[in-house]
Parts: C-alpha cells; structure tokens; sequence
C-alpha cells in the first residue's frame, strides 16, 4: 500500500481487511503471504567465480600478451628447445597477468558485500497481534495486514502505518534513512503533503529504524522488497560501479596500443618475405617462423607489461599518504579519480557540521530596573567535549559565570531535567551521547557554566581525567538535589518537569518549548542580583521576540528553562503544577559547522572546484548552516542556487538543466533524491563525488565517481563507498583531492616514461629487422629490461613532490589524453633515439670494437648467407653474446637517463635536480646493480643469454647512451617557450590516446 501515509487509519485498517484488536487471523497470514511474499530482502543473484576471473582478461593488451606467450611456448616446441630458456618468457607473462587477475577479483567481491550487509538492518523478531492474541515472532513471518506493537528500543521490523499511541509521545531514530540526527516524533495523523518525502510521513514507522521513546501499535503496509529498506536495495542493485577516468583513458590506451602493435608486427613480418628462403633459416617455412617470433618479440617490446604493477603501486603509495591524512581508501583507482573532481555533493549533518548538538546562545533577563532588561551571553565549543567559554555580550569572557543567578539556576535546570548521558570513550578519545542531542548539549552547558563558591574551580575542574571531568558539575548538582519526581514530556505540554528535593526544600524544574513555557510563568529571575519579580506584558513581548529572532532569523532550537519553589513534602507532580512559573532563561543550540570548513571550501573555489550541500535537513536552516560556513558569502541571496527535492523535480528539464549548473543547496532529500542527482550531473559531464553516512546513502555513493563515507557512518555506506573519512571531515577531503591530483601527474609522468622506453625497444627491434642484421636483443632480455628496468624507476617516479600550485588549477577535464600532440612527439624523438642508440650499440662491437671482427658493414648486413660462401671469419661470430650484452645494457642505462627526464614535464634538470626525489635515484642505483648482476653471475648470464663486458665497452655504453639528456632539455626549452606551443597547436589534432565520448549512457 503505497499512500498509506495519506489515507486515515480507518482506510488502511479496511483495506488490509483487519481487526486492530484482534488482528489477522491463520487464514488471512496464509493468503497475505501467497499477495504480498515474505518478508526478507531477496538475494541478488552473484556473479560465478569463473565469470569474474574471466572478466579480468577482456582486455586487447592482455589478449595480446596471452597470445604471445603462447605463441612463444609453441615456437619453442617447435624448434625442440628444452630447459628454463625456452619456457622462461611465457611463464613470467602469465605469472603477471594472473596477479592482475587475482586483483581484479578481490575488488569486485569486495562491491558485493554492501548488499550483504544491507540485512544486518533487518529486525528478527517483533511484538505481533494474530487471534487475538499477542506473541513474538520471526520478523520474517510477517505480512502486510499485521498489528504490531512497538516501545522503546524495538527495531521496527517492516514498513508501518500507526494506528494507536499507547503512550504521550513516540520518536523515532531515522538517521540510517534520512541521515539527520536528531529522533522523529511521530503521529497517527494522515500527511496531505504532495511528493512527500520520509520527513514528511509522521504517521510512518519505516523497517530498519528504532523507536528512542514511546510506546505504539501499528499495522503493517510493506514487506521485503517492498520497504524503505527494500528501496534501497533495489537502487543499488541497478547501480554500476563508475570506470575511473585514469582507467578510461588506459583502455583507450590499450586499444590505440593494440592496434599499433598489430600493424607494426605484421609489417616487419612482410618486409622480410625476401629473407624467408636465406640459406641461415634452413627453409622457407623456417624463415617464415624465425620472423613471425621476431614480430612476436616487437609485440612483447611494445607491451608494457610493468604498467599495471606500477600504476598499482603508485596509487598505493597514494593510499598511504592519504590515510595520514584521515582518508581511507578502500578502492584504489578513486585516489586518482580525486584529482579530476568537479563537483562535491557533501552531506551537511556530521560532514560540515559536527553532529553534535551545543548551546551557543543564552538570553536572560537581567535588571527590571536598570539599563536592557535583556542580556545575551555567547557560548564556544562545538562538541560535546566540556569545553568551552562564556561570552558577555560585549565579546569578553566570564571568568566565573557560576556566580551570575540566572546562569547558575540554567546550569542546575539543565543537569537535573535531563534524562541523557555524556560519557567519555577512551578508546575513541571523545566525548560521547546517551540519549537525546538536545539534553546532552544542555549538559555540557552545565560543566561549561561550572560550580558556585569556589574562585579556583575552572583551573581545578582542568586536572580532572576526561572520564571525571565528563559530568563533574553534572553530578555536583545531582547529589546536592534528590529527584523525587518526573513529569515526562509530551506533544500537548511540550515541556518535560522534574521535582527535586534540598535540604527540607522542594523545587520543580522545568524544560520546554519557549511558547509553552513562557506562557506558563508569571515572574523572573534577575541576573544582577538574583531576585525574583513578576514578568510583565513587556517583558513578555521582550521575550517573545529574543526567542522568534533566535529561532528565525538564526535558526537555532530553542528551549526555555523555569523553576517553582514547590510545597514542602510535595512528591507527585501533576499537569496543574506547571503554572506560575519563574522564568529562568532561554538557550539556543545547533549543530555548529566544523571551524575548518570554510577554508577548506574556499580552497575548493580556488581549485574550480563547486560544492552541493545535500541534506533531509528543511531549508531555512540548511541555507542558515550555509550562511554560517562562509562558503556561500559570494552569493547576494540562494535564489536559484537553494532548491528542495519536490521544487527542482516540477521543474522543466531545460530549467532543471540550467539550475543543475547553479545549485549550492539541496534540501529534503531522499535516497532516489541522491541518485538522481548524482546521475544529472554526471549526464552534464562533471566528475562527481558524494559523501555520506546512512544506508540511505548507499546508492548515491554507489554510482558517484567517487563515494566517500564517514568513519561513523554504518557499515552498508562504507562498503558502498571508494573511500571513508575517518574524521568525517569535509576538509580532509579537500586535502585528499589535492593528493590525488599530485598522484595523477606522478602517474602521467611515469606513463610517458614508459611508453617513450617501450617506443625506443620497438625502433629497435624494426630498424634491426629492415637493415637485415642479426637480432639485436633476445626475447627473454626485452622482457628482463620491461619488468626490472621499466619499473623500479617508472614507480620512483611516483615519489615526485607535489607542485606548490596544485590545488590552483582547475580540475582536468575526464577527456584529457595522457599524452598529446607535441608531448608525443616529444617523446617520439626521445623513443626513437633509444631503439637507434640500442642498434648502434650493436653495429659498433661488430664493426669498431677493439674485441670484436671488426666486420664491414656489408658484410653485417649480409650475415645470413655466410654459410654459403667464403669469408675471413668464422660464421659462429654471429652467435657471439658481446653485441646483444652491449645493445641490452645501451637500453638499460639510456632508460636510466630518461628516467631523469622525468622528474619535472618541462623544468630543466638544472632547476630540478636528481636529488629532489632520492627515490628514483636510489632505484636507478638498484636497476644498476640489478643489472651488473645479470651480466656478471655465470647462471644469470647464461640465463640471459649475456656476457661480462669490459670498461672500454662501458665507456662507449655511456657516449650513446648520454645524448638522451641533452635531446629532452632542448625538447624542454621549446616546451617554455612559444616554439613548443605553435607545434603543440600544428598538432593539436594528434593524440596517443584517441578521444571519444566518455561516458555511455
């Protein structure tokens, strides 16, 4: 039944056909249940393990490297070659790509485990009426038509509609559904509301939340699927995981990639038909094959295999230094998400505010005779920590405000009527509540007004431990009154009194609404000198208007506190007994925003970066909270940047459009609320990241970009989420943007590294193919270099400080390829002089070098018909290890040097020296030695087909390989100055990582 809340009990009792004193009867459950099902969420159907781990090689670069591995074991079956040699290539290929996968897996089981944890909301048993007869059941066995009874501390097991209060008042914590803290009074009242929203259904018990007080029957209207709870499920069933922009742009990648290699390979392939039939391959089918593994040897050349591993590696490194800064990541590809954030749709209560509930307004009466009758008194602390000062109105600090009457009267009427507890939770090191917000603001009040009598209380309440000094001043007054009697609050009075007995004296205090209370008085307490006088009609009004301006204009729950001096051996209190009252004072209190905010937002607005509020909160104090962060200080007025969820959903789609573009506040919103607007902004191409708390937020964190969830917040919204703050504040997510975006250019600069080495091993290997000269490097040596050399320098990279500047700049936009125009041309050159300076390296040892045959190059091109003709030297030369040991440690130390390039995109080395990242140079050191290890160790050697090298060889390694500095500096100097960009702009078209419409809607 979908209007329940709108149709009166009498509709819903008729329609479900039931009795309310008696309830459903055997026959009626059993038809219910075949209508309406049962009451659980259903389980949504899992993914097979197969198909996950399947999942994770449908990708072009992976199906690439499967294919050469294999082609690379068949080959070697085929030429009868035996030992770790043969198989050593295929295996590491595949050992990488099944740790990839098993990656790939844990992340996604890990997405499925919100739904799971969805259940532990769900109540197991409830209070139900059947027969005519009350008993406790499985949640589970119930079906719409049921009369249930609720009370205090029930979790109400299905979607409800009251129909009976069996005591004053019921409230309800609704904070996993709605997200705002304080409990809901309910009713049994029909809502007329229109799009009404979860606030807005009073007469509405919703599965999964908890009754804090009162005691009520209702009948249930929804089960299972078809709850709140059911709701939410639903939505985050239909919720795709977001791809990440870096991910994106690495498909996009590996696609452009794939297709360069296959043109590449199948080209070198058909320029040496000509050679298939050279005596040296034994045959035209040999030729054919010692070919087709020199193309398979181009395609490993071209991969980079490391770049998974690296990526990984460095948003890890990311990770960690985010967790010092209070942000957990739990999904490691969001770090970088972080740095192209648009949009923050942040939740108000907990995230922007403190969550916690404190005084920071008094008004009292002061002197019905001298100067304002009124005085207002400021308070500080935004916690529920016993810390904090008074204020006079002129800004200076009371230094004993215990000694003030009123002040002194509102410390022990707000220690004596309270029915809550603050406690200090030494494992959290924080203050925490048991109880209503309210009550527990108005206890900190008391230990921040302290005790009477004493000149050295303040300093002596400070060498207190935090668990005493949590309710000292409390306590004071609870043992010098004995409560003797509660009058409980209820929505006639709307105000709550106790009786408390001192010294043969009875008093009675009293809390409420300011209406109700001030109506009730007929005297005051005077502040100057503590009298007592009767309270006049101006005064009266005086009073009216302090309350409407705290309450109005700045938005602040108000309650007013009185006393009566009662009779001697008085112990019941009766309704009669609120009347003529003396008024002591007023107090406004708020969920105060965090100090931190505003700058942080500030600093949002200085990196393009636009905040939404989003809150269940209504929208005055929403856009007063607003106000009070500072955030919105360049706004004249919230005009068509404050919306509700009902107003922005009758507007038009063009105007939605358009306020979409605007909007700084949205307020009465549910989970679908979020979602949707999660969705339309995503539709308008921003990167979106959503915080919250609630199981109601899981959804929108879901399909959010980025979802951030808080450290207190439920379990559900975490497992939802990308990323949790364990301080639930909105500054540390601005300072983990700011991380993100440094991560981003480490990782772009450790990208263009890579793929500007991989471009030097594939010239390589083409240019030694088209001049017809022996295979310059081994399979299993390029794999070596793109494994070891690539990635120890390519992950220091992602140690490079972060620019000064980075959160000045606007967010990068989602299509922004990592490597353009004349950067890729940059790096082109770069590559280029790489494959050319390996070659070179090779040719030189056969030609020039002091050990080698001195050969001339005629006869290096020709090597393959050696065999069939006379020559001056021995044809097993060309088996000789030297010439391949030279070009493999030529690109080594050449990947060295250009990983020095990499330190800044266009600063000089000069200005950026080696040492300001000791991470990279500490893993250029290891390659080294890595690598001299290789050459030196005999089973490494023979393993990789290497040979020690002596220092004259060394000497020529370094003239080659030295050139690389000089080349990016002047490519460098041209990107400073305008030269670089008229030829970025002449290139402008080009992109190595092709564009497209990123988001397929």
């Amino acid at each position: 039944m979908e209007d329940a809340y709108a149709r009166s009990v009498s509709e819903v009792l008729d329609f479900f056909e039931v009795d309310s004193t008696k309830g459903l009867t055997d026959t009626q459950v059993s038809q219910h249940a075949r209508l309406y099902g049962k009451n659980v969420l259903p389980e949504e159907e899992r993914t097979p393990f197969w198909k996950l781990v399947f999942k994770q090689f449908d990708d072009l670069l992976v199906k690439i490297l499967i294919a050469a591995a294999v082609v690379s074991f068949v080959l070697a079956l085929i030429n009868g070659e035996t030992g770790l040699t043969a198989f050593l290539e295929p295996s590491v290929i595949l050992l990488i790509l099944a740790a990839n996968a098993a990656v790939g897996v844990i992340t996604e089981t890990n997405a499925e485990k919100a739904l799971e944890e969805l259940r532990a909301y769900q109540a197991d048993i409830a209070t139900v009426l059947r027969n005519g007869c009350f008993s406790i059941l499985p949640a589970t066995e119930l079906v719409p038509g049921d009369v249930v009874e609720v009370s205090v501390g029930s979790k109400i097991p299905a979607d409800m509609r009251m129909i009976e209060m069996l005591s004053d008042q019921l409230r309800v914590d609704q904070a996993i559904l709605t997200g705002e803290s304080s409990s809901v009074e309910k009713d049994l009242e029909s809502t007329m509301a229109t799009n009404a929203v979860y606030q807005d259904k009073t007469n509405i018990l919703f599965s999964g939340t908890v009754v804090v007080a009162g005691r009520a029957r209702a009948v249930v209207i929804g089960v299972g699927a078809n709850t709140a709870m059911g709701n939410i499920r639903d939505s985050m069933m239909q919720t795709d995981d977001e791809v990440t922009p870096l991910k994106k742009k690495l498909d996009e990648f590996g696609t452009f990639l794939a297709k360069v290699i296959a043109g590449i390979c199948v080209l070198v392939w058909i320029v040496n038909i000509g050679h298939f039939r050279d005596p040296s391959h034994g045959g035209f089918l040999r030729g054919a094959i010692h070919y087709f593994k020199i193309a398979v040897a181009l395609a490993v050349a071209a991969i980079p295999e490391g770049l998974p591993a690296v990526v990984t590696t460095c948003l890890a490194l990311g990770t960690k230094r985010m967790a010092r800064l209070n942000a957990i990541v739990r999904s490691l590809p969001s770090v970088e998400t972080l740095g192209c954030t648009t949009v923050i749709c942040s939740d108000k209560t907990g995230t922007l505010t403190t969550n916690m509930m404190s005084v920071s307004k008094i008004c009292v009466v002061n002197s019905v005779q001298h100067g304002p009758a009124v005085a207002e008194f400021g308070v500080s602390g935004t916690t529920y920590a016993p810390e904090g000062f008074i204020f006079d109105s002129s800004g200076i600090q009371l230094e004993f405000p215990a000694q003030l009457p009123c002040l002194l009267h509102i410390a022990m009427c707000s220690a004596l009527c309270n029915e809550s507890l603050l406690q200090y939770n030494p494992d959290k090191g924080n203050y925490e509540k048991i109880g209503e917000s309210t009550e527990v603001a108005l206890r900190v009040l008391a230990e921040k007004v302290g005790l009477p009598g004493f000149d050295s209380m303040p300093s002596a309440l400070n060498m207190l431990s935090k668990h005493e000094r949590a309710s000292y001043c409390n306590h004071y007054w609870e043992n010098q009154f004995k409560k003797v009697s509660v009058l409980e609050f209820s929505r006639d009075r709307k105000m709550m009194s106790v009786l408390c007995s001192h010294k043969q004296m009875e008093i009675m205090f009293s809390k409420g609404a300011p209406e109700s209370v001030i109506s009730r008085c007929t005297n005051i307490l005077c502040n100057s000198d503590g009298s007592t006088v009767p309270l006049t009609a101006t005064l009266r009004t005086e009073l009216e208007s302090r309350f409407h301006s705290f309450a109005g204009k700045e938005t602040l729950r108000c309650l007013a506190l009185a006393l009566k001096i009662m009779p001697n051996g008085q112990q019941i209190l009766s309704i009669d007994d609120e009347k003529d009252l003396t008024f002591i004072g007023l107090v406004g209190m708020l969920d105060p925003p965090r100090e931190e905010v505003r700058n942080a937002m500030l600093s949002c607005m200085t990196a393009g970066i636009r905040v939404i509020v989003v809150t269940g909160d209504n929208k005055s104090t929403a856009e007063s909270v607003c106000r009070k962060i500072g955030a919105f200080d360049h706004l004249v007025d919230f005009v068509g940047c404050s919306y509700t969820a009902a107003e922005f959903e009758e507007l038009p789609a063009m105007q939605q459009t358009v306020a979409l573009r605007r909007m700084a506040l949205f307020t009465r919103v549910e989970p679908s609320h979020k979602r949707m607007l999660v969705e339309a902004l995503q539709n308008q191409n921003e990167v979106v990241a959503m915080t919250g708390d609630g199981v109601n937020d899981a959804p929108a964190l879901k399909k959010a970009d980025i979802g951030i969830a808080m450290g207190s917040g439920t379990a559900v919204a975490k497992s939802a989420s990308d990323m949790v703050l364990a301080d639930d504040n909105f500054a540390t997510i601005v300072a983990a943007v700011a991380e993100g975006r440094a991560i981003y250019n480490n990782t772009k600069q450790f990208i263009r590294y890579m793929i500007s080495s991989n471009i030097g091993e594939v010239v390589c290997i083409f240019v030694a193919a088209v001049l017809g000269i022996p295979d310059t490097l081994a399979p299993v040596q390029l794999l070596w270099v793109n494994l070891v050399t690539d990635g120890l320098p390519a992950t220091a990279i992602g140690f490079n400080k972060q620019d000064s500047d980075v959160m000045k700049a606007k967010p990068r936009k989602v299509g922004e390829a990592v490597v353009t125009g004349w950067l890729f041309f940059r790096y082109l050159v770069i590559g280029a002089y790489v494959g050319l300076a390996t070659v070179a390296g090779f040719i030189w040892w056969f030609v020039y070098a002091e050990t080698g045959p001195k050969l001339l190059y005629a006869e290096l091109m020709n090597f393959d018909t050696c065999s069939t003709r006379e020559t001056t030297y021995p044809c097993s030369i060309f088996e000789d290890r030297h010439p391949s040991t030279v070009s493999m440690t030529v690109l080594v130390v050449v990947e060295m040097f250009n990983a020095l390039n990499n330190l800044s995109e266009n600063q000089s080395l000069l200005v950026i020296p080696p040492w300001s990242n000791l991470w990279l140079v500490a893993s250029i050191i290891l390659t080294m030695l890595l690598h001299i290890l290789v050459l030196y160790v005999p089973p490494l050697s023979t393993l990789f087909s290497v040979t020690p090298l002596s220092w004259a060889e060394w000497t020529v390694i370094l003239y080659l390989s030295f050139p690389v500095i000089i080349i990016d500096e002047v490519l460098k100097f041209f990107s400073r100055n305008s030269y670089g960009i008229r030829f970025n702009f002449r290139f402008r078209r080009f992109d190595a990582l092709p564009k497209k419409e990123l988001r397929d809607k």
